[in-house]
């Protein structure tokens, strides 16, 4: 069993940034690649980024490559999700996921979930 635990989010002003972290609870956090995904109101939750066991290989949704940046630290059991150049259409619930591998997250598959986070960016 696996608990995820994230924090950080905020109001922020478009152009801005924000660091989500998520905390796992546990021995075998190295044992799971690592993700992001994000619910707005009224949307499907849609992934935003994953990592893999090492944090060695990443994969990114079209929306947010180049302004997001996804890691991990094992010792620490974390993982982090650095969001720059924030835009209003950022705005959502924020949701940390471990699951088997970078793919299989990407596909929507995740063993475990957190409580989520939220996120807003004004215009």
């Amino acid at each position: 069993q696996v608990q995820l635990v994230e924090s950080g989010g905020g109001l922020v002003q478009a152009g801005g940034s924000l660091r989500l972290s998520c905390a796992a609870s546990g021995r075998t956090f190295s044992s799971y690649a690592m993700g992001w995904f994000r619910q707005a109101p009224g949307k499907e939750r849609e992934f935003v980024a994953a990592v893999s066991r090492s944090g060695g290989s990443t994969y990114y949704a079209d929306s947010v490559k180049g302004r997001f940046t996804i890691s991990r630290d094992n010792a620490k059991n974390t993982v982090y999700l650095q969001m720059n150049s924030l835009k209003p259409e950022d705005t959502a619930v924020y949701y940390c996921a471990a699951g088997g591998l970078v793919a299989t997250i990407a596909s929507r598959v995740v063993d475990y979930w957190g409580q989520g986070t939220q996120v807003t960016v004004s215009s």
